[in-house]
């Protein structure tokens, strides 16, 4: 009998998970939030995940779960682990994914190199961590920021007033330095249950407007050591979170050498999209893989360089289907993802990826390619 795997969460994520079950003879189910998500030719089920009856009439019909997203709630997660079902990655796992806070004083327990940081309840707490570290710094709500949201750099405490007043009682938010970084890495770490791993290259992710617009794999002029420091980091934050599945740590690298956390994701990421066509085993099949307690695949590269780009927004006098033959056209190496989703401004709306020897050729041969959904 094939085993069963329910995704919660009817996202991207989710509908690329499709594919490699179906090559895996997996059997994948997914619980939606609405009609018509870009997972649905997986859909089940649809309903809201928060809801504990409808998170458990779906995971009656499967044997593991796992998450295109980390907002279930921790009551509802815990609930399912009293039931018996198998959850991949666990409550005690996405806590830390869940809430910034935690996550922080977490890796600050296993030792993880991070930027200077500070709970803060009130104006006054934010603005002497601010006069503390050269007058700025960035303000984070705990709690359900991705992509930019939830987060301000601020140079005076009242500029976060707005969210002080919105804290209920005994809240916080998050504070943390402005850290002078000259570029962000991403760490990927795949995990079993039993504790088995592989890591991903170290990858440079490209941010435009708080949001990932290109990825380069391998990350370019990253030294032995450095690339040493980066493995080593997202395989103790997996083995000391006990992450089961896909873990991806994001990452500052400073001018003066430092590896810095940034923000963990335990799932699929987009800072590894480029694997769906530049490794042995893409993202996608490996997050399945390790849910399913199945032997990791081998994460190495095809080719010396692969770059994703993002299609953000997409075409807004055409659907994206219109524009996918030009796309094929302008790059024939390219390998076109599309999420069955509709244009908008700034909306993640597919990916292109492109793998070949000369970086620069990569670069913009995968640029012609998203350029053509513009």
């Amino acid at each position: 009998m094939a085993l069963r795997v329910g995704v919660i969460g009817g996202g991207q994520l989710a509908r690329m998970m499709i594919a490699p079950a179906v090559e895996l003879g997996i059997e994948i189910s997914v619980l939606a939030e609405d009609e018509g998500m870009s997972a649905q030719l997986a859909a089940t089920a649809v309903g809201d995940y928060r809801d504990l009856e409808t998170v458990r009439r779906f995971a009656r019909d499967v044997d593991v779960i796992t998450f295109d997203h980390e907002h279930v709630p921790q009551d509802v997660l815990r609930a399912l682990v009293a039931d018996g079902v198998a959850l991949h990655p666990g409550p005690d796992a996405l806590r830390f994914a869940q809430d910034k806070l935690d996550m922080r004083a977490r890796l600050a327990e296993l030792g993880a190199p991070q930027p200077d940081w500070a709970r803060v309840a009130d104006t006054a707490q934010l603005q002497a961590f601010l006069d503390a570290h050269g007058g700025r710094g960035v303000v984070k709500t705990p709690r359900g920021g991705y992509d930019g949201k939830g987060v301000r750099v601020v140079s005076a405490a009242e500029e976060a007033a707005d969210w002080f007043s919105a804290l209920g009682d005994g809240d916080a938010l998050l504070v943390e330095e402005l850290v002078p970084f000259v570029r962000e890495l991403a760490q990927q770490v795949a995990r079993r249950p039993g504790g088995a791993s592989v890591s991903y290259p170290v990858v440079e992710t490209v941010q435009k407007g708080g949001v990932c617009a290109e990825v380069i794999a391998p990350a370019p002029g990253v030294d032995a050591e450095h690339l040493a420091e980066a493995a080593r980091i997202g395989r103790e934050i997996a083995e000391g979170l006990d992450v089961t599945g896909m873990l991806a740590v994001e990452l500052f690298q400073t001018g003066d050498g430092r590896i810095l956390v940034n923000e963990l994701a335990m799932r699929p990421h987009n800072s590894g999209h480029w694997s769906q066509d530049g490794a042995v085993t893409g993202q996608f099949e490996q997050h399945l893989r390790a849910v399913a307690d199945l032997p990791l695949g081998d994460t190495t590269p095809h080719a010396d360089w692969s770059v994703m780009i993002n299609i953000l927004g997409g075409p807004a006098d055409a659907g994206m289907l219109d524009r996918v033959p030009a796309a094929l056209a302008a790059s024939p190496n390219a390998k076109v993802h599309t999420y069955g989703k509709a244009p908008r401004p700034g909306r993640k709306v597919g990916h292109v990826n492109v793998n070949g020897a000369d970086l620069d050729a990569v670069l913009a041969e995968a640029r012609a390619a998203a350029a053509a959904f513009a």
